[in-house]
């Protein structure tokens, strides 16, 4: 009967002792080496895997107090995949109140007014070069699918104009058909029901509105200035005058992946529809991504008789001074050419 005491008084003892070393195991801050190191627990890893993980990496020093923790509490579930920078010293408890957050490493993407398809899918392939193919950048294919914006557009032939500039937080992990999606979906909260209904009483659709913004947009960086040239833009279509952009011919050496900075003679003889220096009437479709002000001026375009522009030398900033004659252009062009070479010499 005193064996059985004992037995028991020993076996109570251990269990109280066990249960202070789960405690104190749980509770005490433990230094590692990976404080400035990222670890990563991939999607559906189970319990055991993200222990084994923590282990490995340094993170806990023993499984065993945090298995008997998840045992007793059956919390285990919570522990959520995620890329994690865990402090040093740290406790397992607070190890463990990390991973039911399920964090994720972002990638601060930016997108400026103003960027092509090109200019997209390039950045895109610089800020996560790890979830391309090698050798391979596939959004650009991924940019001719227009099943996303066919409520709005059915007649585009890719999504050039309506990928949202803007600064996105993303996954580092994230897929490339997600990136896009994302943009599209900013576009289409930009684009509101009564823009649709403008356009309309314009006699435009949707798309042409877009194509214009884009001409607005790699023309002026001034948002009081983009109404006046968007009245340019009109201006000349009623007239039936070639919109005479040059930028539509940078966006054709894009297309054509031989843009060097520099537009040649032979890119303005171009035969393609975008060149709007050889054709009356809008190019195709938008020529870069489009900011809420472009679309605006588009629909709202200042009333004018302005068939010119050029930049405005007195101010050098960018900025244009605009002509409805084309002998005041003329002068206004040949004061823009001989400030260009002086500033050049």
């Amino acid at each position: 009967m005193k064996v059985f005491k004992l037995i028991a008084v020993f076996l109570i003892l251990v269990i109280i002792a066990f249960s202070y070393w789960i405690y104190r195991s749980l509770n005490t801050p433990q230094a590692h080496n990976n404080n400035n190191q990222y670890i990563q627990i991939p999607r559906g890893s189970s319990p055991g895997q993200i222990l084994n993980k923590l282990a490995d990496e340094g993170i806990i020093s023993s499984q065993i107090p945090l298995k008997v923790y998840l045992k007793i509490k059956g919390t285990g579930n919570k522990m959520q995949a995620g890329e994690y920078q865990f402090d040093s010293p740290i406790t397992p408890l607070e190890v463990l109140s990390e991973l039911n957050k399920g964090k994720l490493r972002t990638v601060k993407f930016t997108i400026p007014e103003g960027f092509t398809r090109f200019d997209i899918a390039k950045r895109i392939n610089e800020q996560f070069p790890q979830n391309q193919p090698a050798g391979e950048n596939p959004a650009l294919k991924l940019m001719n699918d227009i099943s996303l914006i066919k409520d709005i557009a059915p007649e585009a032939k890719n999504l050039e104009g309506y990928m949202y500039p803007n600064t996105y937080n993303l996954p580092r992990t994230v897929a490339t058909q997600t990136i896009i999606n994302e943009m599209v979906q900013e576009f289409k909260k930009v684009w509101k029901p009564e823009y649709a209904a403008r356009a309309l009483k314009l006699k435009m659709t949707p798309h042409q509105i877009i194509t214009i913004a884009s001409l607005i947009e790699t023309e002026s960086r001034f948002d009081d200035e983009r109404p006046i040239v968007a009245s340019v833009i009109y201006n000349r279509l009623n007239k039936g005058m070639p919109l005479g952009i040059d930028q539509t011919v940078v966006y054709i050496a894009k297309m054509e992946n031989r843009w060097d900075g520099i537009i040649n003679k032979s890119d303005l003889e171009s035969n393609s529809p975008y060149n709007t220096r050889r054709f009356v009437g809008l190019p195709p479709g938008p020529i870069s991504s489009v900011s809420d002000n472009s679309i605006k001026a588009a629909l709202y375009p200042a009333t004018t008789n302005y068939l010119y522009y050029v930049l405005n030398v007195e101010k050098n900033d960018k900025s244009h001074k605009f002509y409805a004659t084309a002998a005041e252009f003329e002068r206004g062009k040949a004061a823009y050419q001989a400030w260009l070479k002086k500033e050049r010499h």
